[in-house]
């Protein structure tokens, strides 16, 4: 009877490892194959290296190589945004949670209420905003909604309230040190983990928002990545005839495509690899600390 739930068991979750790796599997062989190919050879076949190159030239000719500049607006707005995002959500979870002055848990509880909102629901006062300030199509109407990020400042307040020992920080005011000194010198130091946490979460969620920089920016160099590939999409005569390329000074097709999908996954990727080093080298200075 074990061996029996052991072998279901398996056999679920090898059903479920197929059904999400194979779709995998077919975007990271597509840029091999041509167009055609990827209709009539077997959807997991190996096609050529050469085919990748053919397929980035096209891609990379797209609409005056504007690909590259999707792919640096988005850093451009990720990066600057998340170092926002770290400069105010670790201090401001450090305050909520040692900190004692009137209104805290109003703060903590709007803190929580927006970051349990949908982010769509958002995007309609934060576009009056803006348009407001006369800032609708500036770079600064995508960076900073971007660094609005209440889960950062409450991951952070969940790390100082519970982590971090709080005689170690009473024995450095003890000894002259100041809230900032305090903060700096000791609180700060030993939230490397947290900080590579906030890093990782607010740069992946900038670099896949969607709606947001859709709604405020009209030019098409101004685009995120996000948005440049729904451009792209719409712009390929296999998901949409209609368009005949959309005028473009190349057709993009399938194979074009999913190369751009790739190579939009890769500084995510790179983040998580560096966040997830940071996060261990952090978690083990402070235990040595200890």
């Amino acid at each position: 009877m074990r061996i029996t739930a052991r072998g279901l068991r398996l056999v679920i979750l090898a059903a479920f490892a197929v059904f999400f790796v194979v779709p995998i599997l077919w975007l990271i062989l597509a840029p091999t194959k041509t167009d055609g190919a990827l209709v009539t050879s077997s959807p997991l076949s190996f096609g050529s290296f050469r085919q990748i190159a053919l397929a980035w030239d096209h891609l990379d000719a797209f609409s005056d190589h504007i690909y590259r500049t999707w792919i640096g607006n988005s850093l451009l707005y990720a990066l600057s945004a998340t170092a926002i995002v770290l400069a105010t959500a670790i201090p401001a979870g450090y305050g909520l949670a040692l900190g004692k002055f009137p209104g805290r848990r109003l703060v903590l509880t709007l803190t929580l209420v927006v970051m349990i909102m949908p982010a769509a629901a958002l995007v309609l006062p934060i576009f009056l905003e803006l348009n407001s300030l006369h800032l609708i199509g500036s770079v600064l109407s995508v960076i900073l909604p971007f660094a609005f990020f209440p889960f950062g400042v409450y991951l952070a307040y969940l790390y100082y309230a519970t982590a971090v020992p709080r005689d170690l920080l009473d024995a450095s005011r003890v000894d002259g040190a100041g809230e900032w000194q305090t903060f700096r010198r000791i609180a700060l130091p030993l939230a490397k983990p947290i900080v590579a946490l906030v890093f990782f979460f607010s740069f992946v969620a900038d670099w896949n928002n969607f709606f947001l920089p859709y709604a405020v920016l009209a030019d098409s160099s101004q685009y995120p990545i996000q948005v440049g590939l729904s451009d792209l999409l719409s712009s390929t005569p296999s998901f949409n005839p209609a368009s005949g390329g959309g005028g473009q000074q190349v057709n993009i097709f399938r194979p074009e495509l999913a190369l751009a999908t790739l190579l939009a996954v890769i500084p995510v990727a790179i983040v998580f690899l560096l966040s997830q080093r940071a996060l261990v080298r952090g978690m083990v200075g402070g235990a040595v600390k200890e």
